[in-house]
């Protein structure tokens, strides 16, 4: 069974920074990609950022040059440093692994989601 476990979110006023932290775990054969989404309340949930293996990374036009995703060693853990928060940055934050599991197709797996709030 794959799990994907997220840390790091809370409360932080504008312009401050927050780190992202997600370790998958499991019976991983294969991950393709690993990203981070987010969901806003009454919003649809939506893509952040993400970094395909072997690939460039992808990133939301609202967080370009404030957020950076890596995921060193291309492993099972990938983080989303997020610079320069605004209050529109908050929403609970989804990890997302496009990945394959012993004896399963492949598939997307989800975390249960981290808190992110930008308020003052």
């Amino acid at each position: 069974q794959v799990q994907l476990v997220e840390s790091g979110g809370g409360l932080v006023q504008p312009g401050g920074s927050l780190r992202l932290s997600c370790a998958a775990s499991g019976s991983i054969l294969s991950i393709h990609a690993m990203g981070w989404y987010r969901q806003a309340p009454g919003k649809q949930r939506e893509l952040v950022a993400a970094v395909p293996s072997g690939g460039s990374t992808n990133y939301a036009d609202s967080v370009k040059g404030r957020f950076t995703i890596s995921r060193p060693g291309a492993k099972n853990v990938v983080y989303l440093q997020m610079n320069s928060l605004k209050p529109e940055d908050t929403a609970v934050y989804y990890c997302n692994a496009d990945l394959k599991a012993w004896g399963k197709e492949r598939m997307d797996y989800w975390g249960k989601g981290t808190l992110v709030t930008v308020s003052s």
